[in-house]
């Protein structure tokens, strides 16, 4: 609620600027940062978008983790953080999908450049995701759902005891067992 609460402090301000499609710097550190572990957010990097739409950093970090901000060209709101080690793995993500390259293509590359010990991908991480989607005449974010994503590459069901289904609904499991994901 206090994250939802900053939100709406925040976005009155914003409210000329969502119409050309990059929110100030300011409004998207703030709601990057909720996506971050309350521990961590002082001194959280993030990254964003400059006015012209690029990524970039938008404010340099002093412990482990990375905010995103959301992304403007994308329909619902989602913030994210990681641990820095994780960042070499998101960046070269970020870099096929520049590319132009499809999901399925993205995560077959990664998987062969883990293999191959060419990108590095730590042993065990997380991701948080923050997301929702922005209420334009309230400025609300609505249905805000935080996700957690453990990266344990080459796991199976077998080595963690994780069942490999989604079943039941909203307990864990392991997504694509055996691979770098």
């Amino acid at each position: 609620m206090k994250k939802i609460l900053l939100l709406m402090l925040l976005l009155p301000l914003t409210g000329s600027v969502f119409a050309q499609g990059v929110p100030p710097a300011a409004w998207q550190i703030e709601t990057a940062l909720m996506a971050v572990p309350s521990d961590y957010r002082a001194g959280a990097a993030v990254y964003g978008y400059d006015d012209s739409g690029a990524f970039t950093v938008l404010r340099e970090g002093t412990n482990e983790y990375i905010a995103l901000a959301d992304d403007p060209g994308r329909e619902n709101f989602s913030t994210a953080a990681y641990h820095k080690d994780l960042d070499p793995f998101m960046a070269r993500g970020r870099e096929l999908k520049a590319q132009g390259k499809t999901a399925d293509e993205i995560f077959e590359i990664r998987e062969a450049e883990v293999r191959a010990g060419t990108l590095a991908l730590p042993d065990k991480t997380t991701l948080c995701v923050f997301t929702g989607k922005v209420n334009p005449q309230t400025r609300e974010i609505e249905d805000p759902y935080v996700r957690y994503v453990f990266y344990m590459p080459f796991a199976t069901g077998e080595s963690t005891g994780l069942p490999t289904t989604p079943t039941p609904p909203g307990h864990a499991w392991l997504m694509n067992p055996g691979t770098h994901r």
